[in-house]
This record gives C-alpha cells, structure tokens and sequence, in this order.
C-alpha cells in the first residue's frame, strides 16, 4: 500500500512538470452529462479550497457547461478576441462559486477556421486568464484534426476522463492516441468516473500498459470519482455535491482530488507545486 500512495503522489507530481502550471484540459469519452457534473464539481469544489477558479467551456458542440448551467456569457472569449467586446463581458460568476466563460459559440467539430491573429489572441487571452485565476479549467474536445481548440491549451496539462466501459475506455485510449499524432509524444492523465476504486485502479494499469507499449506515452492517474446517487440529487437541486450533501462519498473524493490537485500556488515563480502529503488512489 505504501509503494502505491508514494506512486501516486510521485504520478501527481510528474503530471504538471514542465507544462503550463494553472490550465487543465479535460477531454471525456463519457457522456456530455458526465463530462458536464465532473467540471461543475471540480470547479466547485477547488473554489471552496480556497482557490479562484475559472471553466472554461471550449467544446465545439451542443450540450456543452453552458447549456447544463444554465448560462451563456453575454460575448465568447472569441468575440472579444476580435475586438468586438470587452473582457469582462465574457466572463459571468456563477452560483457554484466559479467564474464561466465561452470560448466560441459553434454546433460542429469541423475544425475551426480563424486568422492567425484572431487565435493568438485568445490564446493571449486565455493565457492572462490563466495567470489572474489559480486554476483554469477547460472543458474541450479534439477536432477533426486531432488538434486542441486553441494552441495554449496543449502547454498544459491534459486530463482524459473515462468511466468503465469497453466503449468508453476504447474511446479515451483513442483519444491519447490522437493528441499524440498532432502533438507528438506528451504524457497525459488520466480520472476514472463512476466507478470503485477497486475497478478504476483496473481501468488505469490497462490503459497505462496499452499506452506504453503501443504509444510510448506515459500515463499518471490522478483517482477517481465514485458513482454516488447524491451527485444526481444534487444536480436536481441545481447545487454541487459538496455543497448538498457534504458527507457522501462523491463530496469527500472531490474534495481530496481539490486537496491534491491544485497543491500550491508559488508566488515568486508562478509555478504549481502539488500537495507532499500522500493519498489513496481514490483522491
């Protein structure tokens, strides 16, 4: 047991060396309303750690955070980009104790056409919010290409989310592969939803082996997050788990990945550095 807790912190700590400290990119091959409850818990409950956080909504389709909130921005980070709008405009605090924003407003995955100029300053934008907030966390899917929506997104690190399922671990293990053939080689996380520890801990060492032996990508878990019945209640109540049901399963999971995932903010280097102490591999 001890050999996996100092894995697992030393997996955590290697998940953001050398990459953009404060943007995460989460990619699901779960259902939109799984994908959509993961970031809306995420963000709330890295918020009531203490920490400003932003989601960011970067999908290319409908059903995306904003239609589960509820809310739409009055413009999109690309709006503004173009110099139609200012920034503030973009951006909306929402009841869960995070602040929102969009990047575009699209229903297909054709990959999206801008000029040059228009991506650099999103990207420049994107990049400033990531520096104004502790954590900026994206909500994306890959186009047709196989590239992120926006090319600051891949300096950071990249979290593919998969519940346990053929489909859906077949699909996740696509899409590792992907980001690799337009990015080249880059390690990439990895959290298992709706599942027992016992069977994501299954879920994680098929996928870390087929990585490396096929990709040559390694592969860091960062936990997982129980199928838990108070998480469904909650989002009926339009409230994070956390927050509804402070003491069920899902709320406590949450809580320690908020714990380890954010870690501390070095303020003289900008850099993350993540929490010492050790966890289960539900964290």
């Amino acid at each position: 047991m001890d050999k996996v807790l100092l894995d697992q912190a030393e997996g955590l700590r290697r998940m953001l060396a050398g990459v953009q400290p404060r943007i995460f990119t989460f990619l699901s091959a779960t259902s939109e309303q799984e994908k959509n409850t993961m970031l809306v818990n995420l963000g709330a409950s890295l918020s009531r750690s203490g920490k400003s956080v932003m989601l960011l909504d970067a999908g290319m389709g409908s059903g995306g955070v904003a239609d589960y909130l509820g809310v739409m921005p009055d413009t999109t980070l690309e709006q503004v980009a173009r110099g139609g709008s200012a920034l503030q405009s973009a951006v909306t605090q929402v009841p869960q104790g995070f602040a929102f924003s969009v990047l575009a407003t699209t229903n297909s995955r054709q990959p999206v056409v801008r000029h040059p100029r228009v991506t650099q300053r999103i990207d420049a934008t994107v990049d400033m919010l990531a520096r104004k907030y502790d954590a900026l966390i994206v909500g994306a899917m890959l186009d047709k290409n196989d590239f992120l929506p926006l090319p600051v997104l891949s300096d950071g690190a990249v979290i593919v989310q998969v519940s346990d399922t053929a489909e859906s671990i077949k699909s996740a293990y696509t899409m590792i592969k992907r980001l690799n053939s337009a990015l080249g080689r880059r390690p990439c996380s990895v959290l298992v939803t709706g599942s027992t520890e016992a069977r994501a801990k299954v879920v994680f060492e098929n996928m870390e082996k087929a990585a490396s032996r096929y990709l040559a990508v390694p592969l860091t878990s960062i936990g997982c997050i129980p199928d838990d019945d108070h998480v469904a209640r909650a989002t009926r109540l339009g409230r994070p788990v956390i927050d509804a049901f402070p003491h069920a399963g899902a709320s406590l999971a949450f809580r320690r990945i908020a714990d380890s995932f954010i870690g501390k903010v070095a303020a003289t280097s900008g850099s993350l550095a993540m929490a010492t102490g050790t966890h289960s591999f539900m964290v």
